[in-house]
């Protein structure tokens, strides 16, 4: 049997569930930012519960079984390569990909280190460097020079990607984008997987017509929002201590045709996250389609 098929799709029945809204996406603040990023509009997060207990080795099943379920497809939110406009999945998938995305941060001080080693400095002002270019980001601060390891980088003259004061498409972070920078290393391998960084990743690099941030705090703070909207904890009864319930998944799938889900067309920043809390029986569906936000 080929991995992503189904054994036992019966064994999981999902619903829907709209009246349950994610404000880290909805609240003024986040929207704002959402659209100075170029991504407003092209974002959105969705619950859907389920009957049975989830099993993480079954995870493929379980994946397989949601988008095969009667009340998942007139439901799944996704945009239209074709129109941009918001619809719902009108292909049956075939094959599903769902890896697992570790999660386990608590605390934002996972990103004090881009402070200890002088990539934002002490009043939270990004530090800018000579403008690069790492397919098909450009670059121009020592935030995001690494976890991009395709592409070659090229430097460019520092006026060929300025724009005006507090909105540069060369912001691309050097710590997130180009490997062999020497700041590259201040997170390893495992630390790049975590869904705290995949989040903080997505939202820095944002969208085709980004207007990039300046100083750090914007990011940091929608990366919270969402996080602890979509990220499911409970204090342990034996610790007292509070541990992450959710199990995450990037999830892709497939058609007869290829794949269809997130998009039709492949790029590091459409990505779909499943997050199941498997107390609640819910799960929470993080997409986005790369592409121009809404500008107003």
């Amino acid at each position: 049997m080929a991995a992503g098929e189904p054994r036992d799709l019966g064994s999981y029945y999902f619903r829907f569930l709209p009246q349950r809204t994610f404000q880290c996406l909805s609240t003024q603040e986040t929207t704002s930012r959402l659209r100075q990023w170029s991504m407003l509009g092209r974002v959105a997060a969705q619950a859907f519960g389920f009957d049975q207990t989830f099993q993480a080795y079954r995870k493929d099943d379980f994946v397989m079984a949601f988008f095969k379920d009667p009340n998942v497809i007139p439901n799944l939110k996704l945009l239209s390569d074709s129109s941009g406009q918001w619809i719902t999945l009108g292909s049956e998938v075939k094959k599903i990909e769902a890896t697992n995305v570790p999660c386990t941060q608590l605390s934002m001080s996972f990103f004090h280190r881009l402070y200890d080693e002088d990539i934002v400095r002490d009043d939270g002002h990004i530090i800018k460097c000579l403008d690069s270019f790492c397919d098909p980001f450009p670059i121009s601060d020592e935030l995001r020079k690494a976890a991009h390891k395709s592409g070659s980088l090229t430097t460019l003259h520092t006026s060929s990607l300025r724009a005006p004061c507090g909105s540069t498409r060369g912001d691309q972070p050097q710590v997130l984008l180009v490997e062999d920078s020497e700041k590259y290393e201040i997170f390893s391998q495992a630390d790049r997987e975590e869904f705290l960084f995949c989040l903080f990743k997505h939202l820095c690099l944002g969208g085709a017509l980004c207007q990039y941030e300046d100083v750090l705090n914007p990011y940091l703070e929608t990366t919270k929002l969402i996080y602890k909207d979509l990220v499911s904890v409970r204090k342990n009864p034996q610790t007292k201590k509070i541990q992450i319930t959710s199990s995450i998944f990037k999830v892709t799938a497939y058609d007869s045709a290829g794949m269809c889900y997130p998009s039709t067309k492949s790029h590091e920043q459409t990505f779909s996250y499943f997050l199941v809390d498997p107390i609640r029986r819910h799960v929470h569906v993080l997409y986005h389609c790369y592409g121009v936000g809404e500008m107003s």
